[in-house]
């Protein structure tokens, strides 16, 4: 790969392009990983996942996985321990998968956790673990959409603070429209697969507990294990420096309490980690869903209906959804809109957030549609976007902070060279390869959550910044140095940043592309503190020795909280509670619009013989309000498009709908792209000033760039070949 570097004088609005905090650490293996943190004498945990998706354990028969030598114990739904299954967090509780491990003889799922064996070695856990019997009475479940059994429910009547977004009077405009689009999108399951690996240390000292474990978000897991052992949480400290990768699956989980009720029942440290297969089942995922959209538009263009049915698969017993219609909605001018989102339950385990949760499928199947509307009125996609820009909500009128839609498109397709695409499909050829282009937006709300911050600064120029937030690979620790470094007026060098130990001031959660803007805040505000005893302006150099000498003290020490719109002194209290501290407010307030934006371009080439599908080059232009980093902020640009291609082209969990068992559970079957799928990545970053969104006019970017990708690449496949794919992913199959 040979991604193109940022153009020259993009520094508008931006920051130092810092190398990251932990560079050096990570390359010289110092171990920064909460399952590489050594503990003494630690016993290791192997879990058993059960063999159907539907039933009753019958019989468990352990004798001789008990004989392998160096067994310590192995739990099961008979002896498991004692622990409080928690709620989903759809219903004010802690955890992203409301089924206890170990909790009973029931099957709710294929890969649920039904044993799991402690013993001296990993080797030993693991040969115990394989010679475990156990004995099922099998039900027959319900795997996806159509499946036997599978129970559609309207979101609007099971969740009451969810309603369909509505404008206008949909079926008169969509009767009335001279131009129609009216297709249905299908986009399939999907797995996180972080390289690191799910995993949980507990190593009691007394009555109190330390857990290592990679989580996205510190005190929940704290509050997570107290409320799941019945403890107090002061007695509970979670410890999670950095995250290998999560991408929204390794949140809030019953996992934790098991494992720390079994150190406690051992009377040693416990360490478990789950295996690469065992993830696709006790973790979280991307859940399958189906959309129906019709677009009606005048001969000019401008939408006069849009209407956007979604169904998305979750488990029988929790109520996790997306709802990606909350942003597809906002995105167009139109007057006349309908909306309904259904859950389909079935026999699988729980789904849950995975990066742009409802921005990647809801968007998928609008940009798609739009792609359409403009192959009918025989227009190009980008003017027909223009026409339909819009400065406010097409469904309350609510304005934005900031939109730089149209900017980032027009950036994009200069550098694309959009301008010598025909626009017919199938004109374009290359030899034997027929050549496509293809474009769709990219939007990402600009998501908030309480946040504080303690900073000490010391008179020999020195500070230290604790908030109990979290790097994830994104760069936080990075750009947390930068805020700091740049408001107290001192070198990169001279800030130590600590993060992600549930003993620091909460932070926030590491998703919803939201640390930066919150726990950065909160810096923010902190150095603003300690800024007022210098008389509001940091002295700096030698000026800061004698500022302090006449301060009289060695060091100054301040905290300050961050509460976003709405949020208030609730959302403090509830973050350190472990709960998501976000804006609440009034429901029914009209609130304004915050959004980062983009536009994703991507030449595709399909063989003419084969069908084979190629991705020579992609463009992004991304408007993302200030940028602290943009190093990081490109590596993230970057991967996002990257997985963009990926899932539009390649990834897809495949299931047994007759046992509803995943059945490409590892990455030698689930496919991803590598760096030979893709020669050339141009990243563009348009400037964009927004003084509305937060004290620091940051906006989300982590979970931006992948959006529109699947619906750019099926557009420029449709240009190659002259065929309309709309059941994610684009194989080579369904072009022949």
């Amino acid at each position: 790969m040979q991604p193109t570097p940022p153009a020259p004088g993009r520094r508008e609005n931006m920051g130092q392009s810092a190398p990251r905090y932990e560079a050096r650490a990570k390359v010289t293996g110092k171990p920064l990983y909460a399952t590489d943190t050594p503990v003494a004498a630690p016993a290791y945990a192997v879990f058993v996942t059960s063999g159907i998706a539907k039933g009753r354990i019958t019989k468990i028969d352990s004798a001789a996985a008990r004989a392998v030598p160096g067994v310590i114990e192995i739990f099961t739904h008979e002896n498991a321990p004692k622990r409080t299954a928690l709620k989903h967090f759809a219903k004010g509780g802690y955890v992203s998968d409301s089924a206890l491990p170990l909790g009973g003889p029931e099957i709710l799922h294929d890969g649920q956790v039904v044993a799991m064996v402690v013993a001296d070695s990993f080797e030993a856990a693991r040969e115990a673990a394989y010679r475990i019997q156990i004995a099922y009475k099998a039900a027959k479940p319900s795997a996806t959409f159509g499946s036997a059994g599978a129970e559609t429910i309207a979101l609007a009547t099971a969740s009451p603070r969810y309603k369909d977004k509505k404008a206008g009077d949909f079926d008169t405009g969509w009767s009335k429209a001279p131009v129609k689009i009216d297709a249905e999108y299908a986009t399939p399951t999907q797995h996180h697969n972080p390289i690191e690996l799910f995993s949980t240390t507990a190593v009691w000292n007394g009555d109190e507990v330390t857990i290592y474990e990679p989580t996205q978000f510190v005190y929940s897991t704290k509050y997570c294990v107290a409320e799941g052992l019945g403890i107090d949480p002061a007695k509970v400290r979670v410890i999670n420096p950095f995250v290998g990768g999560a991408f929204g699956s390794k949140g809030m989980t019953q996992r934790t309490a098991l494992v720390a009720g079994a150190a406690r029942a051992v009377g040693r440290p416990v360490k478990l980690v789950v295996t690469r297969d065992q993830g696709f089942t006790v973790a979280t995922y991307r859940a399958e869903t189906r959309h129906h959209v019709r677009l009606g538009a005048a001969r000019d263009g401008k939408l006069v209906a849009y209407g956007h049915e979604g169904w998305e698969v979750t488990s029988r017993y929790d109520d996790y959804s997306v709802s990606g219609t909350e942003s597809s909605t906002e995105i167009y001018a139109c007057p006349n809109i309908w909306t309904r989102v259904s859950k389909v339950k079935v026999d699988r385990n729980t789904p849950g957030f995975m990066r742009s949760p409802p921005e990647v499928p809801y968007m998928y199947a609008l940009e798609s549609a739009i792609d359409e509307l403009a192959a009918a009125l025989k227009m190009d996609p980008i003017e027909l976007r223009r026409i339909n820009d819009t400065m406010k909500s097409p469904v309350n009128g609510a304005p934005y902070t900031s939109r730089s839609l149209m900017k980032c498109f027009d950036e994009a397709a200069a550098s694309f060279g959009w301008s010598k695409r025909d626009p017919a499909p199938m004109a374009m050829r290359e030899g034997d390869w027929q050549v496509g282009y293809g474009c769709a937006s990219a939007v990402y709300p600009t998501y908030m959550m309480a946040a504080t911050a303690r900073i000490r600064l010391g008179s020999d120029g020195k500070a230290l910044v604790q908030v109990a937030a979290h790097d994830v690979g994104t760069g936080a620790y990075t750009a947390m140095q930068q805020i700091a470094a740049e408001r107290l007026r001192l070198p990169l060098a001279a800030i130590t940043v600590e993060m992600g130990d549930s003993s620091l001031p909460p932070g926030p959660v590491a998703g919803g592309s939201m640390t930066t803007a919150s726990a950065g805040s909160a810096i923010h505000f902190a150095c603003e503190k300690i800024a007022k005893r210098f008389g509001g302006a940091m002295p700096e150099g030698k000026a800061l020795a004698a500022a302090f000498a006449r301060l009289g003290v060695a060091s100054v020490e301040d905290y300050a909280e961050y509460s976003p719109p709405g949020g208030g002194p609730e959302a403090v209290k509830a973050l350190y509670k472990g709960q998501m501290g976000g804006a609440q407010g009034d429901p029914n307030e009209i609130k304004p619009l915050m959004f980062a934006m983009g536009a994703n371009f991507v030449e595709v080439r399909v063989h003419r013989l084969t069908r084979e599908i190629r991705v020579p080059r992609m463009t992004g232009a991304f408007a993302g309000g200030r940028i602290v980093n943009p190093r990081t902020a490109r590596s993230q640009y970057l991967g996002g498009m990257i997985w963009g291609m990926s899932s539009a082209l390649l990834e897809f969990t495949e299931i047994d709908e007759k046992r509803a068992r995943y059945v490409n559970d590892n990455i030698a079957d689930y496919l991803v792209s590598v760096n030979a799928d893709i020669p050339k990545v141009d990243i563009i970053m348009v400037p964009e000033v927004d003084t509305k969104v937060n004290p620091l006019g940051v906006k989300g970017i982590g979970e931006l760039a992948n959006v529109g990708m699947p619906a750019a690449i099926a557009n420029a496949v449709y240009h190659a070949t002259g065929k309309r794919i709309r059941d994610l992913p684009i194989t080579l199959d369904k072009l022949i």
